[in-house]
């Protein structure tokens, strides 16, 4: 019976939106009534409300329900959504302000004389206005009203004009900051939690291991991420825009014919020209450039460009006034001085320590003082004309409303989605497809791109994604990242704003254009950019690190990167360290060498035995890394011929899964049929038909499987084996060459203890225990800041333990601080030599050696290691064989 109501609960959602019902309202509309009327007949006709659910009932779905709402509203962890509101009310302010407006003419201007320049120009500020607004409707609405007519009047093709209009447009959707890459980020980041589940419980079901390496783990997202990894397709989906406009300039000139630039060229057009440029441009360079560089998070994004497109709007909004500017100018200023404060002085309010650092946090009061009243200026302008800040905060508001509205009843209809079995029905659907991971794909690309003839990207990003990411999240033979996930669906939604018969800028644009343009010129118009939008779809897929790149990069590279020792780093760590032995072995043979020539004779025989193992052993690196390379090639030859039982072997051993599954469900409902027949009967009858099934598939698997899996495995063991025996040596190398630096570069300071240890000596003597015990301890502190001191630290230790309680024993604590004098001196000799002989030439061997062998005990990468890991990330590996 689930399945009636799955189909009822879709056949409800699909007339309530076919019948022009709001999207808010038919979401949870459709669940409700759907749950109720499952607890209802269950309570009826089997006498238990959770008898037609697929998996829990009534009270998880309320659960469910109730965990959204709160996720989306109270988690203070999950602040995503909390930039919507600020990238959509920078984006009206905008258009509100005709900045958008001002700029379409300017760049018609520009590009005119080029062939297909007008068109060239729509496309170039349709991305200008992507990265600043994002809003979809302003944009084609302000361009349709300025540039169609332009373009009609120039004589270009109706289908031409409209179809670069439309598809313009709908560059804020993928270009950031895009309110579509932050609702996916926010679906995503849940998808991923379960599609890790999913992957550990399918590693333990298929190895019979309890935990999962680290390394296979799913690769979560965030909207700064998104952001980051949409930046290079939405530069592609342009250039692709631009080319096929020059392209059919060239070949059919009377399609898209040129528009001389018939103006003077003049001091103030030229100004103006760069004002209307700039602005823009330095806004994006704001919102972007602040996230990119991890100087800001999206939601401090989202308020910068809030802030900016006040300002902005405050000296466009009283254009041709003496005082126009003021603002904007006032505001450059605390900009600049801010940068100033931040470049030149310690900003941190909290530990002011001199009077510079005073200073510079008073420059920085300045700043922000000036700031603040320039964004208050600015406000009041827009406040006054034309009640614009009014204006554009009701429909920020109206907008976020109808956006987390929207969000909450799709979270509501997932959940009845899912409580009705729909997830487990589509999850069977799609892994018994053939073709593995890219057929799974393809199909829910195609339904997506589908989906867009009739929906809205929100419903699409809210009731799709949630229901299909964690899938194709878990699979491991893809094994992608949820960010390139994200930006593919995201592409693919941006053609529903395209497709016929429900394009929504096609709608915007209808509503603006003149009657002689019909609705099927741009119709026409729009079908090549849609078949531009999916080439740069298919180019993406292909060439994943278009995505991955960016954010790899970037998060490599700031401050809060992770150690090179991160598991998931050290695939290409390893990578990199044979590269560097390739190009450049000879170096790190000769930095070795140099350490093995050093004369450590007179370090004691633990240090110098230390030093010369470690030196004596260093070659063995080559081995261990050339050993990685052999096994590595050996598994993947292994593995091509593995690969086909593999996979029919694990398609037969899920089926099992699916159906032990469903004899589990009958016997527990054949446990609480309490007599009733009907139910017996039937439970008997599935648990039956589900064994036989069972037997079935088992009978199909190989009887030399396990031998086939055995062989495999130990060339999978042999890799991993080889990788560990070189993190062990490089970690047991690494640490012993730095334990014996630190000792041997402290020289001065564990000589420099003497004088400590002879006034502890005269203290102790006339002190009471009580006091000698504290001075014992402030003793034991100052010689463990000095590398090498362990056997004194030890020495004072007893000496303080023997002055505790009624048994205390000055005597011998005076022996042992003498005793423990006596050591320090007897190491001073050598400590000193080896610190003026052997610091530097050890210190070198260490540098030359951080970049191999070294590398993983290094804090932090170097640029040039941060940029070979993000490039080497950025390719999806596939790990599927280690399932």
């Amino acid at each position: 019976m689930e399945l009636f109501f799955l189909a009822l609960l879709l056949i409800i959602m699909a007339g309530a939106l076919g019948s022009g019902y709001p999207v808010a309202f038919a979401l949870p509309g459709a669940a409700i009534i759907t749950i109720v009327l499952a607890a209802g007949s269950g309570a009826i006709f089997a006498g238990d409300m959770d008898a037609y659910f697929h998996s829990g009932g009534l009270s998880q779905w309320l659960t469910a329900g109730v965990t959204n709402l709160r996720g989306i509203y109270w988690e203070v962890e999950r602040d995503t959504l909390i930039a919507i509101p600020l990238f959509i009310f920078m984006g009206i302010m905008l258009q509100r302000s005709k900045i958008a407006e001002d700029l379409l003419v300017a760049m018609a201007q520009l590009f005119g004389p080029v062939p297909g320049g007008l068109g060239i120009s729509v496309v170039f500020v349709g991305a200008l206005l992507a990265a600043t607004t994002g809003i979809l409707g302003a944009t084609v609405v302000a361009m349709g009203m300025i540039s169609l007519p332009a373009m009609l009047r120039n004589n270009y093709s109706k289908s031409l004009a409209t179809g670069t209009i439309a598809a313009s447009g709908t560059l804020g959707q993928i270009i950031p900051p895009s309110i579509v890459l932050i609702i996916l980020a926010d679906q995503l980041a849940s998808a991923t939690d379960q599609a890790s589940s999913a992957r550990k419980a399918l590693h333990k079901a298929n190895t019979g291991e309890l935990s999962m390496p680290s390394a296979f783990d799913v690769t979560s997202t965030s909207a700064g991420e998104m952001f980051l990894g949409a930046f290079v397709p939405g530069i592609l989906l342009v250039g692709i825009y631009m080319a096929y406009i020059l392209i059919r300039a060239l070949i059919k000139p009377d399609s898209a014919p040129t528009v001389p630039f018939d103006a003077k060229i003049t001091g103030k057009y030229i100004l103006k020209l760069l004002l209307t440029l700039v602005s823009p441009l330095a806004l994006i360079f704001l919102v972007l450039g602040s996230i990119i560089g991890g100087i800001a998070t999206v939601n401090q994004a989202g308020a910068i460009g809030a802030a900016g497109a006040i300002i902005m709007a405050g000296y466009r909004l009283k254009e041709g006034d003496r005082n126009t500017f003021y603002p904007a100018i006032l505001a450059l200023a605390a900009i600049a001085l801010a940068t100033y404060a931040l470049l030149n002085y310690e900003m941190n309010i909290k530990s002011i320590s001199s009077a510079e650092e005073q200073t510079g946090i008073n420059i920085g009061i300045v700043a922000t003082t000036m700031l603040i009243i320039s964004l208050i200026w600015s406000g009041w302008r827009t406040y006054r004309i034309d009640n614009t800040l009014s204006e554009v905060m009701m429909e920020t508001a109206k907008t976020t409303s109808l956006v987390f509205v929207i969000l909450l009843g799709a979270a509501m209809l997932t959940a009845a989605f899912r409580a009705f079995g729909g997830e487990e029905l589509v999850r069977h659907f799609l892994e018994g497809l053939p073709g593995g991971f890219w057929m799974k794909f393809t199909i829910v690309m195609l339904v997506i791109f589908v989906l867009g003839f009739f929906l809205d990207y929100i419903e699409i990003a809210v009731v799709v994604v949630p229901i299909v990411a964690p899938i194709l999240l878990a699979d491991p033979s893809a094994n992608i990242t949820a960010v390139w996930l994200g930006v593919m669906i995201g592409m693919n939604i941006q053609t529903s704003f395209l497709t016929p018969p429900f394009g929504f800028a096609l709608f915007y644009l209808r509503g603006v254009a003149p009657a002689i343009v019909k609705t099927i010129d741009m119709y026409k118009g729009v079908i090549p950019f849609i078949g531009l939008q999916v080439l740069a779809l298919a180019v993406v897929g292909l060439y994943p690190p278009l995505v991955n790149y960016l954010p790899n990069r970037v998060s490599l590279l700031s401050e809060t990167a992770p150690p090179p020792r991160n598991p998931k780093l050290q695939y290409c760590l390893e990578n990199y360290v044979a590269d560097v032995f390739a190009n450049d072995g000879a170096a790190v043979r000769e930095a070795i060498a140099k350490g093995r020539g050093l004369d450590v004779s007179y370090l004691p025989n633990d240090l110098s035995s230390d030093l010369t193992r470690t030196f004596g052993e260093a070659d063995q690196a080559f081995e261990l890394m050339e050993a990685i390379g052999t096994t590595e090639a050996d598994a993947i030859e292994a593995g091509e011929d593995y690969r086909p039982s593999h996979t029919i072997v694990r398609a037969l051993q899920r089926d099992i899964r699916v159906l032990e599954a469903e004899r589990d469900e009958a016997q527990v409902a054949l446990d609480r049929a309490r007599g009733d027949e009907t139910i017996i009967t039937s439970s008997e009858a599935k648990i039956a038909k589900a064994e036989a099934e069972i037997a079935e598939l088992t009978a199909k698997i190989p009887a030399d499987w396990a031998d086939v899996q055995a062989a495999y495995a130990k060339f999978i063991k042999a890799e991993q084996d080889a990788r560990n025996s070189y993190r062990r040596f490089a970690d047991n190398n690494t640490d012993t060459l730095s334990n014996a630096l630190g000792v041997i570069r402290d020289g001065e300071a564990y000589a420099a203890l003497a004088e400590p240890l002879e006034t502890l000596k005269s203290e102790v003597a006339a002190a009471n225990n009580e006091d000698a015990m504290e001075l014992i301890k402030e003793a034991e502190s100052t010689v463990g800041a000095v590398n090498g001191t362990s056997e004194i630290r030890s020495l004072l230790s007893k000496a303080r333990r023997a002055l505790r309680g009624s048994g205390a024993d000055p005597v011998e604590a005076m022996a042992l601080i003498e005793e423990a004098q006596q050591t320090h001196a007897a190491d001073v000799d050598w400590r000193l030599r080896a610190a003026a002989e052997l610091t530097t030439p050890l210190t070198d061997v260490q540098a030359a050696l951080a970049n191999t062998i070294g590398l993983r005990s290094q804090d932090k990468l170097t640029r040039e290691q941060a940029l070979f890991l993000a490039s080497c990330s950025s390719d999806h590996r596939d790990i599927g064989l280690n399932f």
